[in-house]
């Protein structure tokens, strides 16, 4: 196969690149379990020790709300973040500048906010509420230029499918392991370094240390993105499409499904924040035993690991929504033998992994429901809004995390779980009123976001099925939206997209395509998975399944790619869409990968169905070549005659 240079990656560099990668999303979660789970901890009990419980009540409170307002404050900043990333021409690339750069400045930021600034916040407390501010809009900036160029830059990194799958694995593993390898080592750490056990809390300097470790972490392993990653330079990746926050909200209330399963899930992720979040303060005010948290992190890095791996065979085995449902309640019985547990180490071990173990489960349940929904919006919108509907979910995972910053400041105040507080001086009472802030608000959002879920997301997989197939029975409809495409006149032609042997339409085992309803055109059974553009054309469609792609020629000619029948119960499993919508690409460019056996394996059929949906403005459309025919996707399929 011959390719472009520009669309080839150096194949020396894929076991450094994926390995750089890899490191990168280890620390990239290392930094965000540290800012979103412990952070307020060190925060609420340890930063204020004035010797004065009011005033250092006050301050705690004073922070925890900035926190919360400057977090929803950078939800409206967001999606302006990702139009100067869309923005950015380097000779590095587009996103790993922003990787090194936010990597540093936030890791800076983060060492700063774990110390008290020289003692302001004792002496000049308004100046120190001031700076704190500052540099915690800054640091979350910053995060979120690193967060979106990060998880931006797999499309970049390569265009062959297997590489691509090989990279975002070992990004997952290298994230799951980040993300709950903090749980196991922070308590260690900060006893290690600190000068003042304090009941097993440790100290200001042990924070501060533990702190510098993940602030290194964090810059280092953005480095390794920097200098490990290439960035690949294609017109197959130019987007100009910006996002605006008032695109999010229209977006958001336009689409019934969408605006269900928003309020659904941040109901149930600022349950699940508040919750996650006050796992240490247990550890350490009623079980008496902060060190003791490890032996949890250690077990939630391994679970997190397994239950991400069952979620396809669980998801088709019973369903996303009974799936759901299963998990919220396995979740809810966790809380309950929580709020219960009192000081036995093993029974708190019980309940907290059953409220760990399914939220991977419900995070993929939604996100496949929010991605269901750009289809659900385009059918009753009449207009597509991929990139907008999927940026939804960032920012409710963002509203929730705010929210569960504010009443853990709260709860920690109301049970006296402050600076200078141990297990020995939190009262019965104390501990009661933690209970009801860190079980009793979780347990009760978490079954709102249920109860929404069950009465107001009617989106199933048979559901999306029902609307790709409506979508693709109109799709002249909705490739020739808003722009004209007028024939050239003259004889024009069309490449086969794929290698395989050659079929008339009428033999296709479908009535709509064998009929001609989608229009003139041939299928060939395939021979490769590799699927290529048939001419320079736009992209003007792709289903979130990935399982059909629709191009508009240069002359024209308004064509639909279709990789076998019934494919869109897959749900994208095997196949790999290397462009987006509004891209150029060029005769013979890589745009669509599938894995055969995954088809075949569901007992599907794969043949690929090629149509003109504008058959109706041309006089003639003709076959080349008999039925049968073994053809190459360097070779011509239909000639046609403009009217």
């Amino acid at each position: 196969m011959e390719k472009s240079s520009q669309l080839e990656s150096p194949k020396g560099n894929s076991a450094q690149s994926r390995i750089a990668y890899s490191f990168g999303a280890f620390g990239h979660d290392v930094f965000y379990a540290t800012l979103s789970t412990y952070f307020i901890t060190f925060v609420t009990s340890h930063l204020f020790n004035t010797g004065n419980a009011t005033q250092n009540d006050r301050m705690v409170l004073y922070i925890t709300n900035i926190i919360a307002v400057l977090r929803i404050i950078e939800l409206v900043i967001d999606p302006f973040i990702g139009n100067a990333i869309d923005n950015t021409r380097t000779r590095w690339g587009k996103f790993k500048p922003w990787v090194v750069i936010g990597g540093f400045i936030s890791s800076v930021a983060l060492l700063t906010l774990f110390t008290n600034m020289g003692g302001l916040n004792k002496t000049n407390p308004i100046l120190y509420l001031i700076l704190f501010a500052i540099i915690y809009i800054t640091m979350d900036i910053f995060y979120s230029f690193k967060d979106i160029g990060f998880w931006s830059m797999i499309p970049a990194l390569s265009f062959d499918s297997q590489e691509r799958e090989k990279t975002a694995t070992f990004a997952r593993i290298g994230s799951t392991i980040g993300g709950n390898i903090v749980g196991v080592v922070i308590m260690p750490i900060i006893l290690f370094f600190s000068i003042n056990r304090n009941g097993g809390a440790g100290d200001n300097r042990g924070w501060f240390w533990f702190a510098f470790i993940v602030a290194l972490i964090s810059f280092l392993t953005a480095v390794a993105v920097g200098l490990g990653t290439h960035e690949i330079d294609s017109d197959l990746r130019k987007n100009t499409e910006k996002t605006g926050f008032k695109d999010v909200l229209r977006v958001l209330v336009s689409n019934d499904q969408l605006m269900a399963i928003a309020l659904s899930y941040v109901l149930y992720t600022t349950g699940v924040s508040i919750l996650n979040s006050s796992e240490l303060y247990y550890f350490t005010y009623v079980l008496g035993h902060a060190a003791e948290f490890s032996i949890l992190g250690t077990i939630n890095t391994l679970v997190g690991l397994l239950s991400v791996s069952l979620f396809p065979k669980l998801a088709n085995k019973i369903n996303r929504r009974n799936l759901f449902f299963i998990c919220i309640t396995i979740m809810l019985c966790g809380i309950i033998v929580f709020a219960f547990a009192g000081k036995s180490l093993a029974i708190v071990l019980v309940a907290a992994e059953l409220f760990f173990i399914p939220q991977p489960l419900v995070f993929l349940v939604v996100l496949m429901t929010i991605t269901d929904c750009v289809e659900y919006g385009q059918l009753k919108l009449g207009h597509r809004d991929e990139s907008l509907t999927l940026s939804v979910r960032p920012l409710l995972d963002k509203f929730g995390g705010a929210v569960s910053n504010s009443v853990i400041g709260v709860a920690a105040v109301a049970a006296g779980m402050t600076t200078g507080a141990t297990a020995s001086t939190v009262t019965a009472h104390g501990i009661s009123a933690f209970k009801w802030y860190v079980f009793g608000a979780p347990f009760i959002l978490i079954i709102l976001g249920g109860l929404v879920f069950f009465f107001k997301v009617k989106l199933t997989e048979e559901k999306h099925a029902q609307i790709v197939t409506e979508l693709e029975a109109t799709w002249d409809e909705y490739l020739s939206e808003g722009e004209e495409t007028s024939v050239v006149e003259g004889t024009l032609s069309v490449n086969s997209p794929i290698d395989g042997t050659l079929m008339e339409l009428s033999e296709v085992k479908d009535e709509t395509f064998a009929s001609g309803k989608l229009g003139k055109g041939f299928a060939v059974k395939p021979s490769d998975g590799r699927v290529f553009a048939p001419f320079d054309a736009t992209v003007r469609q792709v289903f979130t399944t990935r399982h059909a792609v629709g191009l508009v020629s240069e002359d024209g000619i308004v064509l639909l790619i279709h990789v076998g029948l019934g494919t869109v119960k897959l749900k994208g499993t095997g196949f790999v869409s290397y462009v987006t919508e509004g891209q150029k690409v060029k005769k013979g460019d890589e745009i669509l990968e599938f894995w055969d056996p995954t088809i075949k394996k569901a007992g599907l059929d794969d043949t690929v169905i090629v149509t003109v949906t504008n058959s109706d403005e041309f006089k003639t459309i003709d076959l080349e070549h008999p039925s049968g025919t073994k053809v190459s996707f360097k070779d011509t399929m239909l000639h046609l005659e403009s009217k």
